[in-house]
């Protein structure tokens, strides 16, 4: 791990959050692991901690510690469409805490497409929390400076670019096949 990611990696484990370019807009993240971290982004966001977060990686094995083991089908159904804008509604692991899964069994997870928030997660050797960067009901941040006029010093940005996906990811809950958002 190089010094940045060294450092960006300690803020994480200490609580705290970051703003990082996504396919379709800015990310609001944290050390999935770390409770106080989770509890200042849904309160920064002024989100429902019922409404639970989702979780990026650059790759499979990082979200494993997150989910219950996955049938051979289920896995292969799931890594078809993955790394791209498809985010899984997948059985929680017990290692999930409740403000992951928003007091549910499930969580949702993705294998990011965008090359910087893949890089992100490989440099930190961990999966992120992903939820839009806005405070709740309003537009998602599409850059480095929105998310700083947001929220300010309250959030480390991570400058780059947004995808070109205009959409959020799609959402399916993999027990019964239902797309939950298109």
């Amino acid at each position: 791990m190089n010094g940045e990611a060294a450092n960006l990696h300690a803020h994480l484990r200490r609580g705290g959050l970051i703003a990082y370019p996504t396919e379709s807009c800015y990310g609001l993240g944290c050390d999935p692991r770390n409770p106080r971290a989770l509890q200042r982004l849904i309160r920064l966001k002024g989100r429902s901690a019922a409404k639970g977060l989702l979780l990026i990686a650059d790759h499979f094995k990082r979200l494993k510690p997150f989910i219950r083991p996955l049938s051979a089908a289920d896995r292969t159904r799931i890594e078809r469409t993955w790394p791209g804008p498809v985010t899984w509604v997948v059985p929680a692991s017990a290692a999930c805490l409740p403000e992951l899964t928003g007091g549910r069994p499930t969580i949702a997870v993705r294998v990011t497409a965008h090359p910087g928030a893949a890089r992100l997660c490989r440099s930190l050797g961990m999966a992120l929390v992903s939820t839009s960067a806005n405070k709740s009901g309003k537009k998602p941040a599409k850059t480095a400076a929105e998310c700083r006029r947001i929220f300010g010093a309250q959030v480390r940005v991570i400058a780059g670019r947004i995808g070109r996906r205009r959409r959020p990811s799609t959402l399916i809950d993999l027990a019964t096949g239902t797309l939950l958002r298109p």
